[in-house]
């Protein structure tokens, strides 16, 4: 006896899962990344770079146990302020992707930096708050540069561009200020405390009127002993009003925060020191021309007043002299001014007779020019007259063919009924009718006594 074989049943097989295409699980994949991890900042050290013609960046983000591809399009990419190389180590801030054509698993870059600038700009920015709360960079507590200063001390490097910039800068504008240099180095582990060992021996000696902190442009980490807490507070501490010139306009440091007054660059620095003897200067140079102006239109005025008084001093035969030889000298002149104007007057006379001269006009040739012109007018009419006349005679023969007159002359007459209409057709005529009868020299009523077709007669 055979084992029967159980029967499947279909309504209690379990439902089939969808089947995705590759597209659409690359897409889930991607949808899913994104929502689940935000923007996020990694760290990691650049490889494989690779610039294309496009302006993107395409490059992978390792560490020593793994690595991300990476791509940073064009109008990202052209934002930064440095140039990315390989095995350079650097933060980006991006998000998490996949790249559905390849499936590739991968991280869109908004932007980048170099590692260790975020640390840096973190402790920048709570050191700033730090001293904000204790008041050392509110500007209440900030001093007005002396107007005059006479000796400025300026900390710097002595192998720095800055420092020559700066000493050209107040050469130029004043020259005799006394210059107190206090070496130090302006980059490295030990440049703040040095420069805050120059800053607290300034204060010591008592030796300026202002003191300039200045150095040339730089990377953050460059100008980074500038954001010494140590040398904030000896800035913040010093008797001596401060002015900072640290890099570029764009650089701002702790020292920048903390001190009295803060130039754009080294250059701005020592014209902001020396501005009061600048404008002293070129005030003195208005007032100086001023005066100048004004004593030598006094000077003139002296001058004129002394001519006045020296031309009323004449003695009178002199003057009486003087008054005879202008007299004598306008009489001279209006002679001559006479003599000129007759002159040229008698010129323009001759000159006006001769054009008239010229334009007389000639008689003779003008009567025979008129009779010339009758002459030819005269046989012009004439030949008009006879074409005319041909022209009428040709026409009157023309008409002469066609008047119904001429016809009557030759014979023929024209027959009218009662009514006055001409009879053309014998079988308009009604025997016994009355009819007239144009003949070429007269008319003559008849009788009709019988009508008939041409036809009929020659029969």
């Amino acid at each position: 006896m055979s084992t029967p074989v159980p029967q499947e049943n279909p309504a209690a097989a379990p439902a089939l899962a969808p089947v995705l295409g590759v597209s659409e699980l690359n897409r889930l994949a991607r949808e899913t990344l994104e929502r689940a991890i935000p923007l996020l900042w990694v760290a990691g050290e650049v490889s494989n770079l690779t610039r294309a013609a496009s302006g993107h960046l395409y490059f992978s983000l390792k560490d020593e146990n793994a690595q991300i591809r990476c791509v940073m399009f064009r109008n990202r990419g052209q934002l930064l302020p440095f140039a990315v190389a390989n095995g350079m180590q650097v933060e980006v801030r991006g998000l998490v992707t996949l790249y559905e054509p390849r499936g590739d698993f991968q991280l869109n870059i908004e932007t980048m930096r170099r590692a260790g600038l975020g640390a840096l700009f973190e402790a920048f920015t709570r050191l700033k708050d730090r001293l904000a709360r204790e008041g050392l960079v509110d500007e209440a507590r900030k001093r007005t540069l002396p107007a005059f200063p006479s000796r400025i001390g300026i900390v710097t490097s002595l192998q720095a561009a800055a420092m020559r910039d700066a000493l050209v800068t107040l050469q130029r504008r004043a020259p005799h200020l006394r210059i107190v240099i206090y070496p130090v180095p302006v980059q490295g582990d030990v440049a703040a405390a040095q420069i805050t060992d120059a800053i607290n021996a300034a204060n010591a000696r008592n030796e300026c009127d202002v003191l300039m902190l200045i150095r040339g442009g730089g990377s953050i980490e460059d100008l980074w002993p500038f954001n010494d807490e140590l040398l904030a507070r000896a800035i913040a501490a010093s008797s001596i009003p401060t002015v900072t010139g640290i890099g570029h306009e764009s650089d701002y440091t702790i020292a920048d925060f903390v001190a009295d007054h803060r130039a754009a660059t080294p250059t701005a620095a020592a014209e902001l020191v020396s501005a009061g003897w600048t404008a002293a200067a070129r005030d003195l140079h208005h007032h100086a021309q001023r005066l100048q102006a004004r004593f030598v239109a006094a000077l003139d005025a002296r001058m004129q007043q002394f001519d006045i008084l020296q031309r009323r001093l004449i003695h009178p035969a002199r003057r009486l002299h003087e008054r005879s030889a202008a007299i004598a000298d306008l009489g001279l002149r209006l002679a001559n001014a006479s003599a000129s104007k007759l002159e040229s007057v008698t010129k323009d006379v001759i000159h006006i007779h001769l054009l008239m001269l010229g334009r007389r006009p000639d008689m003779p040739s003008f009567r025979r020019r008129l009779d010339q012109a009758d002459e030819r007018l005269r046989r012009t009419w004439r030949q008009t007259d006879a074409a005319y006349r041909y022209a009428l005679a040709r026409l009157e023969d023309g008409l002469s063919h066609l008047n119904p007159l001429a016809t009557l002359a030759r014979g023929y007459s024209i027959t009218y009924a009662n009514d006055g209409s001409i009879v053309t057709d014998w079988r308009s005529l009604i025997p016994g009718s009355t009819i007239s009868i144009r003949l070429a020299n007269g008319l003559a009523d008849a009788s009709v006594r019988e009508a008939r077709s041409l036809d009929e007669t020659d029969d």
